[in-house]
């Protein structure tokens, strides 16, 4: 591997990076493709066990997770130098791209054209934001009814978060599954048998307990599941700005349950003396006071702030960030109206690069070009963060059972945020003709289960066509 290391420069870095954010249309399931050609087995710079690993660990992490796997690739080439070169050559071509649409879509008087394009385009963004949900449900459901992870057997099993685009294949169908007596064996060890109702023998005597146990400790993860899931749902739908909270909360429940399910009882001792809890209440008001003072200053500073949010709390995924950015940019702020909301969401989806290239959008309608250069990077920012000051512990991290729990709550909230989204984002819609590009999207991407770049395209030629049949467009 160093012999390879040595070989690849920062030039072959920037001209392959730099390509594939060229031509890195459809979203994180097509950049990861792109980055296992290139690294995996074209160059073979990387093993697929060191690329599969790099995927679940930038799933773990808030912000674009598709964006924080080509920087990591770079970062194992060549380091820091890699890094920085390898990531701005991804993420600059769609910039470019979706700041020169913004131009031309968010122009005070567009050409009828553009604005039936524009409103054709967003009419098919809630369509697809529900398909981007349900995608999602099938790893997040069979991640919810695996036992609880411990140091031992983690590196066994890649996390799956709401973000990942390409999920692992399930090593079980549950606690019980008969094709995993290892994990049944651990659960047997670890429960008590006095759960069940059972004298403290009964499990040495009838391996059944155990399994039962097993399968109702997978039915409970599952009804939680549910309950994180509507959580999201409303918060997406009702509670924008304050969704990031509803999924850390939702992340902490599932790490405090199943903490305590997988710790054995240890024997009665002296507790230590609880920690202070003043520092906390300072913490939020300090939160309070930045979102206050950055709400009265506007400009810049909150283009900023929006960025900051957008980059380092989004957990689980791009579309997690629509309903926070939408309260933001349209009612908190007032840089954009609905519609144009719309657009912008649209923009990230048909550019490439990552669908977070929407804040970029958000700024230039705040600030012009400089606001949308400024939105993106320091959205982008906390991804090279991550990368730099903790690469060398992603294997770590990916073996931490608490934070694999962490997801396993947080990430069916996500998905709740996704789809709940869909509702303020179809409220926006303002003509009737709307509604159906939003059926025909909506059939395209749920029933015919093809592409959302073509769901979008097809959305803007429709309206196109209706501007040109002397339809309503503004």
């Amino acid at each position: 591997m160093a012999q390879e290391l040595e070989r690849v420069s920062l030039a072959v870095i920037a001209r392959e990076w730099g390509r594939i954010g060229c031509i890195g249309f459809g979203g994180p399931p097509a950049h990861i493709a792109l980055l296992r050609t290139l690294c995996v087995r074209d160059r073979r710079w990387l093993t697929g066990t060191e690329f599969e690993d790099g995927v679940a660990v930038c799933n773990l992490l808030p912000g674009p997770a598709s964006t924080q796997l080509a920087i990591y690739c770079a970062w194992r080439l060549r380091g820091t130098a890699g890094a920085l070169v390898g990531g701005l050559c991804f993420i600059v071509p769609g910039l470019v791209v979706i700041l020169a649409l913004a131009v031309l879509f968010l122009a005070a008087r567009p050409p009828g054209w553009v604005s039936g394009a524009a409103l054709g385009a967003g009419a098919a963004v809630p369509a697809v934001a529900v398909a981007a949900a349900v995608a999602l449900v099938p790893a997040s459901w069979r991640r919810a009814g695996q036992p609880p992870v411990s140091a031992g057997d983690a590196g066994r099993s890649p996390p799956v978060s709401a973000g990942d685009a390409s999920p692992p294949p399930p090593e079980g169908a549950g606690d019980a599954s008969p094709s995993r007596p290892g994990a049944r064996d651990a659960d047997a060890a670890r429960a008590d048998p006095r759960d069940a109702g059972a004298p403290p023998d009964a499990h040495d005597a009838d391996v059944r307990p155990p399994d039962q146990r097993g399968a109702r400790a997978a039915r409970l993860a599952h009804v939680r599941w549910g309950g994180y899931l509507v959580a999201g749902a409303a918060s997406g739908a009702l509670v924008g700005p304050w969704l990031v909270l509803v999924l850390i909360a939702c992340g902490l429940l599932e790490v405090a349950i199943r903490s305590r399910r997988a710790r054995p009882q240890p024997p009665a001792r002296p507790q230590p003396p609880a920690r202070p809890q003043g520092p906390v209440r300072p913490a939020g008001a300090l939160l309070l006071a930045v979102h206050t003072g950055v709400l009265a200053a506007g400009g810049l500073a909150a283009v900023a702030w929006v960025a900051l949010k957008v980059g380092a709390l989004s957990y689980g995924g791009g579309f997690v960030i629509i309903p926070l950015m939408q309260h933001d940019a349209v009612l908190t702020y007032h840089w954009m109206s609905a519609g144009q909301f719309l657009t912008a969401v649209a923009l990230g989806q048909v550019t490439p690069g990552p669908v977070v290239q929407t804040v970029a959008v958000v700024g230039y309608a705040a600030a012009g070009v400089g606001g949308g250069v400024l939105a993106s990077a320091i959205a982008f920012a906390p991804s090279f963060a991550f990368v730099l000051g903790g690469g060398r512990y992603f294997d770590r991290l990916r073996r931490n059972g608490g934070v694999q729990a962490f997801l396993t709550g947080a990430g069916p909230a996500a998905i709740g945020a996704i789809a709940g989204a869909a509702i303020p984002l179809g409220l926006s819609l303002t003509h009737v003709w709307q509604a159906g590009v939003l059926a025909v999207a909506a059939v395209w991407l749920l029933a015919a289960r093809r592409g959302v770049v073509t769901a979008i395209v097809g959305g803007a030629l429709l309206g196109v066509i209706t501007f040109l049949a002397g339809g309503p467009v503004t």
